[in-house]
């Protein structure tokens, strides 16, 4: 009898069986997919980036030496000069050019000075006279020896009169002698102070600068140096003999120069941002091995320039973006432990852009989770995608 009510009702079971068996498996947690990554051994290092720009190591600035005319500049950025080499020549500042009636009341002023000369030669000539005429009858003792010196007086005025007088008329001639404006003056040769090439014409054209103006610069582009400004708080970690990686710096592999000094000097710079921040020059020299391609790079190229501060040939290392954060502020990450993922507490060292140097918690070659989401917890089912 119970074989036939099984009989009876063997479909409606196997259908109840089936409707059972799908909504299990709707409603049975699938595995979360998560991105995954190997802890490995592998070179590594820490250091800090910034950009920068190169200089030639002897940098010479040209100046005018004078206040004048400056000739014209032939030289042109790349040209070599010898140490003393004549760069150009300067002259005395031009005379204002005359209008024509400046000129008109100059030499008007040249013929009153000139009349004024001759009637100071005149009245030099009568006082001489006159001296000699109070001298002979001093000598015979009817001249009072007052009237005597009142001569000499007049005299002695006389010829000061005439002294001023042709100073006035060459004072005169000397504006209406270049009436053009054009300067007269020997010229004043400006050479080079050391032996390189032209790295930049400051003032090229003629005219009148003054003294101290730059006019160019020059130094020796195959010996070139690196100048990186750091945060301050950064540059207290580097010391001379530091390697340093330059990239970006428009060649396919990087150039290897080491930190030569840390200027002791900070000063104020704002970032793009508004920020203000205390800025530190650090001096970095290529490699000997580097110097060819560096040869390339001239005074005042951008590059990018990472500092070595720590490296290592074989750590343990760890993809920085399997970390985060426990509730005690330590160090985390998941392990993929046969499709569940395990939380495990980290001891990490140095800390790069791309790894983690691993001190304890994880092994060579186990697999952890990529930027883990926060609804990933201890023990959660995952697939690898």
């Amino acid at each position: 009898m119970m074989w036939d009510k099984l009989k009876r009702w063997r479909w409606a079971a196997a259908i109840g069986l089936l409707l059972l068996a799908g909504l299990a498996f709707a409603f049975w947690p699938e595995p979360t997919p998560v991105d995954t990554g190997t802890v490995r051994r592998g070179p590594m290092a820490v250091g800090v980036t910034d950009d920068g720009v190169t200089r030639a190591e002897e940098l010479y600035v040209v100046t005018a030496p004078v206040t004048g005319y400056l000739s014209r500049i032939e030289l042109e950025a790349g040209d070599g000069v010898a140490r003393g080499a004549l760069i150009t020549t300067m002259t005395g500042r031009p005379s204002t050019p005359l209008d024509p009636r400046s000129e008109q009341e100059l030499r008007g002023a040249l013929a009153a000075a000139r009349a004024a000369e001759s009637g100071a030669t005149a009245t030099l000539a009568q006082a001489r006279r006159d001296l000699a005429r109070a001298e002979e009858i001093a000598g015979r003792g009817f001249l009072p020896r007052a009237q005597l010196e009142a001569a000499r007086t007049r005299t002695a005025n006389a010829e000061a009169s005439l002294q001023a007088g042709r100073a006035e008329v060459r004072r005169i001639e000397a504006q209406l002698a270049n009436p053009s404006g054009r300067a007269a003056q020997a010229p004043v040769a400006v050479r080079a102070p050391a032996s390189g090439s032209v790295l930049s014409v400051i003032t090229e054209s003629e005219g009148v600068i003054a003294e101290g103006t730059p006019i160019m610069t020059i130094g020796d582009p195959g010996k070139i140096e690196l100048v990186v400004d750091l945060l301050s708080r950064e540059a207290v970690r580097a010391k001379p003999g530091d390697r340093v990686e330059i990239r970006a710096w428009g060649g396919p592999e990087p150039l290897i120069g080491h930190v030569k000094r840390i200027e002791p000097f900070g000063r104020l710079k704002v970032s793009a941002l508004g920020i203000e921040e205390q800025r530190v020059n650090v001096i970095i020299g290529f490699d000997p091995a580097a110097a060819r391609q560096a040869a390339r790079l001239g005074h005042g190229y951008q590059i990018d320039a990472t500092i070595i501060l720590w490296s290592s040939k074989d750590a343990l290392r760890v993809p920085i973006g399997a970390l985060f954060r426990g509730t005690d502020g330590g160090w985390r990450a998941f392990v993929d432990a046969d499709g569940r993922a395990r939380e495990r507490a980290l001891k990490l060292g140095h800390i790069s852009e791309e790894y983690a140097e691993v001190l304890g918690g994880l092994s060579a070659g186990e697999t952890v989770i990529l930027n883990p989401g926060n609804a990933l917890a201890d023990g959660a089912r995952i697939t690898a995608r």
